[in-house]
């Protein structure tokens, strides 16, 4: 019997479009479920909305992924452990699997400090995994800067859950198969998305760059990953119908080398 892998859609994946639209993306591409990125659109930050359009499209909620991107600072408010609680507050709301959350930036040292414990103690109080996602250094030409706290790959912290995202493995100059298989089983949710290796974080389709995406995928199949793969593909530059078929070919992608031939939106390569 195939070892059935849940493949949802990050509401990321079809910025600047809401989350409405990507739930009814998701339901007509055939996906298992949606991840939540929590941004301006104000139904990302509401438990009964996302329940009501979770429940209208037949849909699961997998994670909910905390404001604490760069270019979500001040939403929720500064004091990043409070984005974090109304996170799991969310979570546990919608039912979702973990709270995605990357590590602190570098001028953030006060949180960075105790940034180990202090996830630690939460998911600990919540009852709900928070998954740390790995992250890369930032690079300009030559040099590089390390912009994360207390570091950017999880292997050498000792969380209990890890957000694996393949193409920022690619960004890191890392190996993406070896990094799942170092993880082990500590990896809770894993971003699919593919890079051509290069110093941005490319997201692109799967099979689109060069990264072993379905090696990857194989290796959480023979594993028996108990969690979601979540397509987290960059979309923002792509007309609507572009979009639409990006995000039903990355679907294809993870339904083959999952195993799921005969699953919602699976189609022969």
């Amino acid at each position: 019997m195939t070892h059935d892998i849940p493949v949802h859609l990050s509401t990321s994946s079809v910025y600047p479009e809401n989350a409405a639209y990507a739930f009814d993306l998701a339901e007509r591409l055939g996906y298992d479920g949606v991840e939540i990125m929590v941004w301006t659109d104000p139904v990302t930050q509401e438990a009964g909305a996302l329940s009501a359009l979770a429940d209208l499209h037949g849909l699961q909620i997998g994670a909910i992924h905390a404001p604490t991107l760069l270019l979500a600072q001040r939403l929720w408010g500064w004091e990043p452990w409070g984005k974090i609680e109304r996170a799991l507050d969310l979570a546990r709301d919608v039912g979702a699997q973990c709270v995605v959350v990357h590590p602190p930036f570098r001028w953030q040292r006060g949180y960075a400090e105790g940034f180990v414990e202090g996830v630690a103690a939460r998911q600990e109080r919540w009852g709900i995994p928070i998954a740390v996602e790995n992250m890369f250094p930032w690079r300009t030409g030559a040099s590089a800067m390390q912009a994360y706290l207390p570091g950017p790959d999880p292997r050498d912290y000792p969380y209990t859950d890890v957000t694996f995202d393949i193409s920022h493995a690619a960004t890191a100059g890392e190996d993406a198969l070896d990094m799942a298989r170092d993880l082990g089983d500590r990896i809770r949710h894993v971003h699919l998305g593919d890079s051509l290796g290069s110093f941005k974080d490319e997201h692109l389709v799967p099979g689109r760059g060069t990264q072993r995406c379905a090696e990857v995928l194989q290796h959480l199949v023979d594993t028996r990953f108990g969690g979601v793969v979540s397509l987290e593909v960059g979309t923002r530059k792509m007309r609507t119908a572009a979009r639409e078929e990006a995000l039903a070919e990355s679907l294809a992608f993870a339904r083959e080398h999952l195993g799921q031939h005969d699953r919602p939106g699976a189609r022969p390569t």
